[in-house]
């Protein structure tokens, strides 16, 4: 199964990606945490998307195409994956689409999850992420604050750069200027699935697989 995970930043794609990854047990490709550890890497390609990152701007469609082509041409891919933070833009979605058709293996599903701005803005600039394994917490959980250490694994509790509150106003305002366009393209293909993205984690993953008709 090949599946485009939608939303807006905040929206819970990772959240819900990874749930189904475990679930369909195909790969979760995040190109958000292929392009932070380049840049925790300090590799040639995290030195060229960091400024972007931190501006909360799209990288650039080529870095981002080289990028996701070469991922979906793994082994691990070739019965399915989930696309997570790919494609932004219709011309991203138009490339995979060429990708798709070249290997006969078209894209299935588009999977829309839908959140208000008010509540992104409200979740993103509480959210912190442990640098060490990723886990997502809030600032008004007990297990997350300033200058606190997982609780999962003992990292170090940090707000990313992109998440304050005026860089997610601006990562908002991106995507929906370039991004939500894509709902309509997909909806035209007859690939879209939206589901209602504010309420608890596991009624939003149960309302997933229930568009997808898996049990």
């Amino acid at each position: 199964m090949r599946i485009v995970v939608l939303g807006a930043p905040g929206a819970g794609k990772g959240t819900q990606a990874r749930l189904l990854r475990n679930k369909l047990g195909i790969p979760h490709v995040s190109t958000g945490d292929i392009f932070r550890g380049n840049i925790a890497e300090g590799t040639e390609l995290g030195n060229k998307v960091k400024d972007y990152l931190h501006r909360g701007e799209l990288v650039p469609d080529k870095l981002t195409n080289d990028l996701v082509a070469d991922r979906l041409s793994r082994p691990d891919c070739r019965d399915g994956f989930l696309l997570d933070g790919f494609p932004r833009t219709i011309t991203q979605a138009r490339f995979l689409d060429s990708i798709m058709e070249k290997n006969g293996t078209p894209l299935r599903h588009a999977l829309n999850i839908k959140v208000s701005d008010e509540k992104i803005i409200k979740r993103l600039s509480s959210r912190r992420v442990c640098t060490s394994c990723g886990r997502n917490s809030q600032v008004n959980e007990k297990s997350c604050g300033e200058n606190t250490v997982c609780e999962i694994c003992g990292g170090i509790v940090a707000q990313r750069p992109d998440d304050d509150e005026k860089t997610v106003a601006e990562r908002l305002r991106i995507y929906h200027e370039q991004t939500e366009p894509l709902i309509e393209y997909y909806e035209m293909q007859g690939k879209l699935i939206e589901i209602e993205g504010s309420g608890e984690i596991e009624e939003i993953f149960e309302s997933i697989l229930s568009g997808l008709g898996v049990e």
